[in-house]
């Protein structure tokens, strides 16, 4: 039998879009777990630390060095509770992670179930699992992010713009979904020399032209800078999609089949347990997935800012009102965020399945299943179904946990 309640140890990974060197909060708080054989080198890039069971950066019980999957496979039970066991395939439903980012990720979408079982089957090496992957992202510091479609209505009179009409079909009148659609895939399809002209005009449209779409302006060679003048999705993401900038504790819900990249910052993320993807832009044309398969798949629930934002809520398990909740339109988990000041303390109920917590800043102990446990920045916990915790600080501290 394990302990209800240990720490865990992550996984560092070094995609190009990551920060560098101890920029990278994803690397620090890896680099703080006690005992494990992780530094950060000023010269290597650090894009996430993942702290899930999922088999591509698995997390480990940090006094063993088990595999997390491996002590959960021998007590399920115990460490998955009966709610997981039945209904989402006895492993844990949820892939929690910290992203440092420092140029934008892919413009890509994750889709959905059925989509997801038939591209498993057909490419398992590619499409590594068959279920969906709806994620959110929570702030910890300044992000940035391009998030599902703008309205109709703030796109299409964009589109009236000389360098951009060619890409409507003809006799096209009001706009729709669909009307969307095929401008996104023409957009995508067409060719690199092409891109590259359509960008250059669009820089030279005067900022009164744009209206409150101004914004273009500034960040289209940004993201030149990044990727190219030749990359379509340049234009994808600054005439479609909504461009949103938040501050610390704000947070984003991005659907199965929603479209969206990461600019930067500093998050915790947290998705249904899955690592299948479709790229088309932001990234070498070799790594771009089908743009056919890509725009027949998207989806259009997310039509403005507030579609996609997920404001936090009251959590009715806080004993003392010090934890929030973040609750997506999802069944696989929810997340908490604890904020203690100094001297302060809070008590949450335990849960109908797994938690796993990550300590964002600061430090302090947790009270859990008649044990005392450090908490210091960077640590990671799991906690058992039915388990609740109590966490107190001298000095301040802040908890991330996804929870069932």
């Amino acid at each position: 039998m394990a302990p209800s309640v240990f720490q865990l140890s992550g996984t560092c990974n070094n995609y190009p879009w990551g920060k560098k060197g101890k920029q990278s909060l994803a690397a620090q708080l890896c680099a703080k777990t006690p005992g494990i054989e992780f530094s950060v080198k000023d010269d290597e890039f650090y894009s996430e630390m993942w702290f899930g069971d999922y088999p591509d950066f698995p997390a480990r019980k940090l006094d063993t060095g088990e595999l997390l999957k491996d002590v959960i496979d021998a007590n399920k039970e115990q460490l998955l509770g009966q709610k997981v066991i039945q209904h989402y395939d006895a492993q844990l439903p949820f892939l929690p992670k910290i992203l440092s980012i420092a140029k934008a990720l892919p413009l890509q979408l994750h889709p959905n179930k059925e989509l997801a079982t038939k591209l498993h089957k057909k490419d398992p090496e590619n499409f590594t699992d068959p279920n969906h992957k709806p994620e959110i992202a929570v702030a910890l510091s300044k992000f940035e992010l391009f998030a599902g479609f703008k309205p109709l209505t703030q796109i299409e009179p964009l589109f009236k713009l000389k360098p951009l009409q060619h890409f409507v079909p003809a006799n096209t009148g009001s706009w729709n979904d669909e009307t969307l659609r095929n401008v996104t895939r023409t957009i995508l399809k067409t060719d690199l020399d092409e891109v590259q002209k359509v960008q250059d005009q669009l820089a030279q449209v005067p900022r009164s032209d744009l209206g409150d779409a101004a914004y273009i302006l500034d960040l289209l060679p940004r993201l030149q800078d990044q990727y190219g003048r030749d990359d379509a999705g340049n234009l994808v993401a600054l005439l479609l999609m909504n461009f949103l900038v938040f501050d610390a504790g704000d947070a984003v819900y991005i659907p199965a089949d929603g479209i969206h990249a990461y600019l930067s910052g500093d998050i915790v993320e947290c998705m249904a347990r899955s690592n299948n993807v479709l790229n088309t832009g932001f990234c070498p044309p070799a790594d771009r997935n089908s743009i056919d398969m890509f725009a027949e798949t998207l989806t259009f629930k997310a039509h403005s800012k507030d579609d996609v934002i997920l404001p936090s809520q009251k959590y009715e398990k806080s004993k003392h009102g010090k934890t929030v909740v973040y609750k997506p339109a999802l069944s696989e988990f929810d997340m908490l965020k604890t904020d203690l000041e100094a001297g302060e303390k809070d008590e949450v109920s335990g849960s109908e399945g797994p938690g796993v917590l990550i300590v964002t800043s600061g430090k302090g102990i947790m009270k859990a299943d008649g044990q005392v446990h450090k908490l210091e920045e960077g640590f990671i916990y799991y906690v058992a179904p039915g388990v609740p915790v109590t966490w107190e600080t001298d000095s301040g501290l802040q908890v991330h946990m996804a929870v069932i």
